[in-house]
Parts: structure tokens; sequence; C-alpha cells
């Protein structure tokens, strides 16, 4: 995906069938074609007619969501958000149990933070299923490397200036309906067997650099 205006819609980095069962491919055609591509033109559509935005990285917009004119910062905060919180959500999965792990650092910091990788998922799985409504669950890293959970209501997004989101569990309905109905339960329990710890280990690392980018 382009990195300033005009955004482009990011390509899967995996085929479209492989992250079934836990989420078939039917959802991840229309999650990724068409919800997180309406969010790319709609952003699109707003920046397009302040060509001072033109430069700015989708990170900077969200980060600093109150500076931009009045008049955008609400389809920004939505399909910015909508933009942002899909890369993280696509990016940071791969197939059912694909045996990826941690880096030692990481490791050391979800121990440090949460006593063991199963309490870490534990928060992580509650806060997704006590997020009412349509929203998100974000494990998040601070410049420091303290790791820490937290959620968002619709499409917004942690503070940017101050957080690093590592992984996420998204929790609108058009994420899993089509899979699992209303059991958002067993959606959020298979979907943490997804996670590519390769990626999000090195989000972890490179933290430092992801917060300047603001």
């Amino acid at each position: 995906m382009a990195k300033t205006y005009p955004f482009t819609l990011q390509e899967l980095p995996y085929p479209y069938d492989t992250l079934s069962p836990v989420v078939g491919e039917e959802t991840l055609h229309f999650h990724h074609d068409k919800h997180m591509n309406a969010y790319v033109d709609n952003l699109n559509k707003a920046i397009e007619p302040y060509a001072e935005l033109h430069d700015v990285t989708l990170n900077g917009l969200l980060a600093h969501l109150n500076q931009l004119p009045q008049t955008i910062q609400t389809a920004v905060r939505n399909n910015g958000g909508g933009v942002y919180n899909h890369q993280l959500y696509f990016s940071t999965v791969g197939a059912p149990n694909a045996g990826t792990k941690p880096d030692a650092a990481l490791q050391s910091a979800i121990e440090r933070d949460f006593g063991s990788m199963d309490e870490m998922k534990a928060q992580l799985g509650q806060t997704a299923l006590t997020r009412f409504g349509s929203g998100w669950a974000y494990l998040v890293a601070d410049a420091q490397g303290k790791l820490s959970i937290c959620s968002t209501p619709n499409q917004d997004v942690p503070d940017l200036s101050q957080y690093v989101p590592l992984m996420t569990v998204d929790v609108w309905e058009h994420a899993y309906y089509l899979d699992y109905q209303n059991r958002r339960p067993d959606y959020v329990k298979a979907f943490l067997t997804l996670t590519n710890w390769d990626v999000v280990s090195k989000r972890y690392a490179d933290r430092a650099s992801l917060l300047e980018t603001n």
C-alpha cells in the first residue's frame, strides 16, 4: 500500500484460503476486497481536496486528527482508522497454528507484563468479547516496550503517538458472521490460533521507528 495519498489497497500476504477453517475464503474476500477497499476509497476522497495532506502518512493523519481541517476529521477518523486497523489485522495473521512463536524479546515482555502467554491471550480475548457492538481489541507496546491490552469502538485506533499496536482482533460482525453467525466467543478463541508471531515480534522490535513515523 502507498504510504501517502493516494492510498491503495494492501494486497493480502497469503492466498485467500490460508486462514481456513478459522476464517473462510468467502469471508476473506468480502472483508478484504470490499470492506477494506471501501475504507481506502473513502479516505482518498476525503484527502483529495487538501494538497497539504498528500505527503502525510496514514499514521501521521491518525496521530494528529485534531490538527486536520475540521470538515474531514470524522471521515479520516473512520476511514483512515478502517485502513489502519485492517492492515494490522490482515498482516499479523497466518495459517492456523502455523508454528511461529514470539522471539525472545517479545516472549520476555509478555511474561513480564502478563505472567504468561496464556494470560495475555485470555486478557486479549476477554477484551474482544466485552467490546460492545463493533470495534477492536489490541496488544500494544509503548516506546519503552511495556505491553498492555486496549480496545476501541468502531474504527478508532489507539493513541499512535504513544503506542504501537502489535496485533488486533476485529469484532465487527463482517469479520466473522459468515463463519460463526452470532458466536463471537468461538470466533475469538479460534482467531487467536492465527497469530503470525514473526510479524508481531518484528513490530515489537521496530516500535521506536514505528512511533517516529507518526
